[in-house]
């Protein structure tokens, strides 16, 4: 991931030190000198960095120099966070409130001995990253970054527009033949099983979701139910599974005893349709013992199996499996054509569709490869880039997963950094992970991975655009919008995912039951429930600059008796967490059962409603607690300037328990409220511990 996000990093550290900021923090530790040479020395690198990229994976020696640079970089943004951190203290001494603890900070001898310090850091910092310039022994050649023309990313001129998973093309006769095994009821067995084989990326779940959804199945079944398997086939989840998917709801047993019994409640005597998707590996034993609980369904009930693999086709079916080939040409060009064009007098074109037959034959129709070189060409309008693309980039495609990837991998390398950053952080996710759109948007918000081209616009609209982009280019999938709370989810492709665990390399770490170990230089850790943070987890021997998230990813459906049977971390493992990785930017603890952080763990003092001031900007939700324990209400609330944040949803005001029995508290909360009203954008506003009387709307 260095080609990719070294850009990216290097445009951080330049943002940081533009002239108002070199003004502001240079001059109060007086080190704008260093700043300014620290700029300079890496403005001069970011000219040759975008070359570098394109280079990347044809030399080994610009992946080791981008590697050493990489992790340079990254140092001096740690420097540069603490310079703004420091700033801001210091700047809270200009307030009413003053904090006994930054005034001892700043007291003259303490000054004096950070002030030296932050300049030997920027000094070695830019000592170190000039070494490993000049030790350089490759020619890059310099592209101004106000000139240069990245590859073509050019926007869309209609709105963002996809081909949805259900759309299939091609698939008629799989279908038919898939239908006809579901809807026989002239069986002799009570359950028939039915696998679909095939490589990743053929469409396997693609056609089981479109048969599954038909109406003449939804008719035909009294019970439905589809799960997924992936790669962990553990009997007790996938009986928890089916029982969810079976009663609407998840089940609250432990004991495989209950289970079984309330699984054989659910379908006995039912005609039901089983989907198990993605099924990697199981032993013949497990297999039959799973069979033995789903036999009791009506005669006709039927099963469904998706996976790549022919052995567990073998193990598991009653009939013949299905092996699901590649797409006709004609399908194949259909699709590359609907992707690539942007009108329908393009789609005919002559020459283009000559071009396409062309390339679509490369493809072995893979349809996740046809849809994907079909991004790829939306970008090329002109039949001699698309002859190009054809004769000197596309690679030849056998229907091997490797050679399936290597393709995917040129769709990667065809993003700009921007997003070839954001995808990667995705390699944090699980495969068959739900992810959440706007949970997504606000992780790469915190990461620093958005790049506004000019101060009027919201980080949150841009990074929904990357999201779309991405989208558009089929890096994710199964996109839905929940009609009652209208939120956004989708998924990635498992050869996605694969595709995002390679570019990722150490960059990333998916902690799961079976990590033994995480490279020092890793930055993101993802946690499944598996693990305690501070325990069996190794990240004690990680670099302590260096990791910045810490997230936590929950597979579904996970019981809120899994949650609440995990140990929480102690507080001394919190406390250890939190003060020794001092550049987090994302500590998400939501499913680690954490009761309380410790005080001596965080700042000495609560935020203060004054630093909301400038957040105009900030969209979503609000939540403002403790306002029980605000002392001049006037100023403090006024200071928070809600009415100026246009682009809030929801704001939340708790006052928390505060045991005063006090008839001033009335007035002063009243005091509050009225300096808190929020702008009238506002769609939904809570109160709570609010001890004043009656108050104004408007």
């Amino acid at each position: 991931m260095a080609e990719a996000i070294i850009v990216s990093i290097a445009g951080e550290i330049i943002a940081k030190l533009v002239p108002q900021a070199l003004e502001k923090v240079g001059k109060l530790w007086g080190i704008k000198h260093e700043l300014e040479v620290l700029k300079d020395t890496v403005s001069t690198l970011q000219a040759v960095l975008h070359d570098a990229e394109e280079k990347y994976y044809q030399s080994r020696q610009i992946q080791v120099w981008l590697e050493k640079l990489k992790d340079a970089f990254y140092d001096a943004q740690d420097v540069l966070e603490e310079l703004n951190i420091a700033t801001v203290r210091r700047e809270l001494r200009g307030h009413n409130k003053m904090i006994k603890e930054v005034r001892t900070f700043f007291s003259s001898s303490n000054q004096l001995a950070f002030k030296l310090n932050m300049s030997y850091k920027v000094r070695a910092v830019r000592g170190r990253i000039e070494a490993i310039n000049a030790a350089r022994r490759f020619h890059l050649d310099e592209c101004p970054v106000d000139l240069r023309v990245e590859r073509e990313w050019w926007k869309r001129e209609e709105t963002h527009s996809f081909i949805r998973e259900g759309d299939i093309t091609g698939r008629d006769d799989d279908k038919k033949m898939v239908m006809k095994f579901l809807l026989d009821s002239d069986v002799k067995e009570h359950v028939a099983i039915l696998p679909i084989v095939g490589i990743g990326g053929l469409g396997k779940t693609a056609l089981a979701q479109w048969v599954y959804n038909d109406e003449r199945v939804s008719k035909h079944f009294d019970l439905k139910m589809w799960v997924c398997v992936s790669s962990d086939f553990d009997m007790k989840k996938v009986v928890k599974k089916i029982i969810a998917c079976a009663k609407k709801k998840e089940s609250t047993e432990v004991a495989m005893e209950h289970l079984q019994s309330e699984l054989r409640a659910e379908i006995d005597d039912k005609r039901y349709l089983l989907v198990l998707d993605d099924l990697w590996n199981v032993e013949r034993k497990t297999w039959l013992s799973l069979k033995t609980l789903l036999v009791g369904g009506a005669r006709g009930s039927k099963i469904l199996i998706t996976t790549r693999i022919p052995l567990v086709a073998e193990i598991t079916s009653t009939a013949p499996p299905h092996l699901l080939g590649g797409l006709s040409e004609s399908a194949s060009v259909d699709i590359l054509m609907q992707m690539a064009c942007r009108k329908e007098e393009e789609i005919q074109d002559p020459d283009m569709l000559a071009i396409g037959k062309e390339i679509v034959k490369k493809c072995s129709g893979v349809p996740l490869v046809v849809r994907t070189i079909g991004s790829l060409l939306f970008f090329k309008k002109t039949k001699p880039e698309w002859l190009h693309f054809k004769d000197n980039e596309l690679p030849e495609v056998s229907q091997r997963e490797d050679s399936i990837i290597s393709v995917l991998k040129l769709s990667y390398d065809y993003l700009p950094s921007h997003l070839k950053q954001c995808f990667t952080f995705c390699s944090l996710f699980p495969k068959d992970y739900e992810i959440k759109k706007q949970t997504l948007v606000d992780l790469w918000v915190a990461e620093g991975f958005i790049q506004p081209s000019n101060r009027s616009q919201h980080l949150e609209e841009i990074a929904h655009g990357y999201f779309m982009d991405l989208l558009w280019s089929n890096f994710f999938q199964d996109f839905k919008k929940d009609p009652i709370t209208k939120a956004e989810t989708c998924k990635m492709h498992d050869l996605m995912c694969d595709l995002a665990y390679l570019v990722a390399g150490t960059e990333s770490c998916v902690a799961w039951a079976d990590t033994k170990s995480i490279n020092e230089r890793t930055r993101h850790i993802s946690l499944g429930l598996t693990f305690s943070l501070m325990g069996e987890l190794p990240v004690s021997g990680l670099k302590a600059s260096a990791l910045r998230t810490i997230l936590s990813v929950v597979p579904k459906p996970t019981t809120y008796w899994e949650m609440k049977q995990r140990e929480p971390p102690s507080q001394a493992d919190l406390c250890q967490l939190i003060k020794s990785f001092k550049s987090l930017r994302i500590l998400d603890l939501h499913a680690t059962n954490v009761k309380k952080v410790p005080r001596k763990a965080l700042a000495k003092n609560y935020c203060g409603l004054e630093e909301l001031n400038g957040l105009n900007n900030i969209q979503g939700s609000l939540s403002i607690e403790n306002l029980g324990h605000i002392i001049d209400a006037v100023a403090e609330s006024r200071a928070a300037n809600l009415i100026g944040k246009h682009s809030l949803k929801s704001v939340e005001l708790r006052w928390g328990y505060l045991d005063i029995d006090d008839a001033s508290i009335g007035d002063r909360d009243e005091a509050l409220l009225d300096g808190l009203r929020p702008h009238s954008n506002l769609q939904n506003l809570t109160i709570d511990g609010y001890k004043g009387g009656a108050f104004q709307g408007g």
